[in-house]
């Protein structure tokens, strides 16, 4: 009787834990494990890219690697997880729903960003880059400034958020602005901090960096005081202060998918699912978290759990791939492990940051670590050809050593001799 490894998720966890599962058991010859993948669409945003002008190019297609490798996908969004029966309730586009047994499962669902409702306007006004349909509609609304009457708030976008994401938006409209408008008028981008200074969670190490290239890129940042409304007129702080603007995007904070409620097991405060070094939920034996999902031990000497990241992500997904194919079938599992951490954060037309470790100890900054960051962004984040062999042997459960990649890389380019 065909078993099957279900995987929620086509993102970058989901992507990678499908290729992972159907590479160990394709070593091992298991040809009655089915490998399937549910959701809503076979494709993989680049979430990462996602600030980036292009919002439409930010969507690769899968249904040629999975066609390619051999694991199914169905289309569809999962609503229900019934781990005491192993079923998993699936509604169609369509709008009708059926029931989807499982062996073993992988919740890669990912992450959203959330809207507090203690912030008063946020989802009738403010947009977002969270998701492909976000960044489509915020471009869409940047190419429709200039025919908007002209006014100080119609040149002025506002930034709710100077995490990660917030800083890296911030730091890339100023062109994008420029280009719209054509000269005909001076943008202006805000960037506001509920923290003292921008980047708070990115610790001191690239913050001189960070603040120097928001400075130089004219973006005006207001630290210390949180968003506490959003209207069709602009964003009111707590302070008082009210912001006149016609666009505001909001950056600020990440919960994992509302999946990980439905799994008996202890969440963290993001709903993060604790797991093992297997990335299994100890409560459920036959499901895995992965990616956004999951709470996971990076095995490094600080005690690290990996971030809500890509770069986390990628590699969570193969360890989760592989080590449910291996438990199902008998075979040994391998503990996750990726100690090693770096940050390249996009700084727009300044370059970028690239640090390295937890504690983020700066190694380049500017037009060197804009060259890697594009080439993360261009080509190391994306999806493997459609050719089985090759798209099934970059999914090893290991741990890369991204530094000493970046590292090879500037020397071929000539940087770094």
């Amino acid at each position: 009787m065909q078993q099957r490894i279900v995987i929620i998720g086509s993102g970058f966890a989901g992507l990678w834990s499908a290729l992972g599962a159907k590479r160990l058991l394709n070593l091992h010859a298991e040809n009655e494990v089915e490998v399937l993948v549910i959701a809503p669409e076979p494709s993989l945003v680049l979430r990462p890219r996602l600030y980036e002008q292009n919002a439409k190019g930010m969507k690769v297609p899968l249904e040629e690697v999975f066609q390619a490798t051999g694991i199914r996908f169905m289309q569809g969004t999962v609503e229900t997880i019934d781990s005491d029966k192993d079923v998993v309730v699936v509604l169609s586009s369509g709008g009708s729903r059926s029931r989807v047994s499982y062996d073993r499962l992988i919740l890669a669902a990912g992450s959203q960003l959330l809207r507090p409702q203690s912030v008063s306007g946020l989802a009738e006004y403010a947009f977002d880059v969270d998701t492909f349909e976000g960044a489509t509609r915020l471009e869409s609304r940047l190419e429709e400034l200039p025919s908007l009457p002209p006014s100080p708030a119609r040149d002025t976008v506002v930034i709710c958020g100077a995490g990660f994401t917030g800083i890296e938006l911030a730091a890339e409209l100023p062109a994008r602005l420029r280009t719209v408008f054509k000269s005909a008028t001076e943008p202006k981008v805000v960037l506001v901090s509920s923290a003292d200074e921008v980047g708070a969670e990115l610790g001191p190490g690239p913050r001189p960096t960070i603040e120097k290239a928001l400075d130089s890129l004219q973006v005006e940042v207001k630290s210390g005081s949180a968003v506490q409304a959003v209207d069709s007129t602009g964003v009111t702080l707590a302070s008082g202060e009210h912001i006149p603007s016609l666009t505001a995007v909001w950056t600020a904070g990440m919960g994992a998918t509302p999946l990980t409620a439905q799994i008996d097991g202890p969440r963290d405060a993001m709903g993060r699912l604790h797991v093992d070094q297997d990335l299994r939920v100890p409560s459920c034996k036959r499901v895995f978290a992965t990616g956004d999902a999951c709470r996971a031990l990076t095995g490094d000497s600080g005690g690290h759990y990996a971030l809500m990241s890509c770069q986390h992500a990628q590699i969570l997904g193969r360890f989760s791939g592989h080590n449910a194919a291996a438990d199902l079938v008998g075979e040994p599992t391998v503990p996750y492990s990726q100690p090693n951490y770096v940050t390249c954060l996009d700084l727009g037309a300044y370059g970028a940051v690239l640090t390295n470790g937890w504690e983020r100890q700066v190694m380049f900054t500017g037009a060197v670590a804009k060259q890697i960051k594009t080439q993360i962004n261009q080509y190391l984040i994306y999806p493997p050809k459609a050719h089985a062999k090759n798209a099934l042997a970059e999914a090893i459960p290991q741990s890369p050593n991204f530094l000493g990649s970046f590292n090879t890389l500037l020397k071929r380019w000539g940087v770094l001799s």
